[in-house]
């Protein structure tokens, strides 16, 4: 049997197996569950091993003789030590190392992002200069850089940050521009959680994508057998469950 229509029932019915949890917990679930875990650790591992202790450290210290590498090795070797208690206090030193390292390389780049490009985009022009025509106020929406844009980044930032700024009363004026604010967070976070769903969406019509794409004949139509499997699988358990005396334990 072709390799591919193998890998197209073991998708498809793993697949049915995780959607059997939308009607409850079972063990069909669990078996894919379990499945999931297992053959994701256990390919992390081997592409681990792989990637980082053949061709990262073994190769080039054997073969090409790039003896500094070493020290990268000395380090992990002494995080390991963290399992021999009597030795665990030497694993402290490539811990802090890690970390020092770690938060050095983290803190510009977060800096970067987070703080002066958001300042960067705040602080922008609210007029362009257009060659031979001097100042002019663009109202394209479409371009970031525009005026309308750069007011109401300017709107938003400011109001928000005067919504989190509790020395002053948020009454009168201050009140409108805190609920400004909170109507900028309002739509942050609903982008943020569209993004989200519609990734999970993506994810979904992938999957039912498989399953109609291997509805096909010449796969051996996995999903019409594997879904009568896995619907007749649960009609058993529940009647198996019903038919159990009550544990009154």
């Amino acid at each position: 049997m072709d390799a591919t229509i193998i890998g197209a029932w073991v998708a498809t019915g793993l697949t049915l197996f995780i959607f059997s949890f939308l009607y409850k917990d079972n063990p069909l679930f669990k078996l894919a569950e379990n499945l999931y875990v297992g053959v994701s650790v256990g390919y992390t591992i081997v592409k681990t091993y792989d990637t980082v202790i053949v061709h990262l450290i073994w190769k080039p210290i054997v073969e090409n003789h790039e003896w500094t590498l070493l020290i990268p090795v000395a380090i992990g070797l002494l995080m390991l030590t963290r399992y021999v208690p009597k030795a665990a206090w030497l694993s402290r030193y490539a811990f802090a190392f890690i970390v020092g390292v770690g938060a050095g390389l983290a803190i510009p780049r977060t800096v970067s992002s987070f703080i002066l490009k958001q300042i960067e985009d705040t602080v922008r022009p609210l007029l362009t200069l257009v060659p031979g025509e001097g100042a002019a106020f663009s109202w394209n929406l479409l371009n970031p850089a525009s005026s309308i844009n750069v007011i109401i980044v300017l709107i938003g930032v400011s109001s928000v940050l005067f919504y989190f700024f509790f020395s002053v009363e948020h009454s009168g004026p201050g009140k409108t521009v805190a609920r400004t604010g909170v109507m900028f967070l309002m739509i942050a976070f609903g982008a943020a959680f569209g993004y989200t769903v519609m990734a999970r969406m993506s994810l979904l019509i992938g999957r039912l994508t498989d399953l109609i794409e291997y509805s096909d004949p010449s796969y051996g139509r996995p999903t019409l057998w594997l879904a009568l499997v896995t619907i007749g699988t649960l009609i058993f358990l529940s009647r198996r469950a019903h038919g159990e005396p009550p544990d009154h334990h």
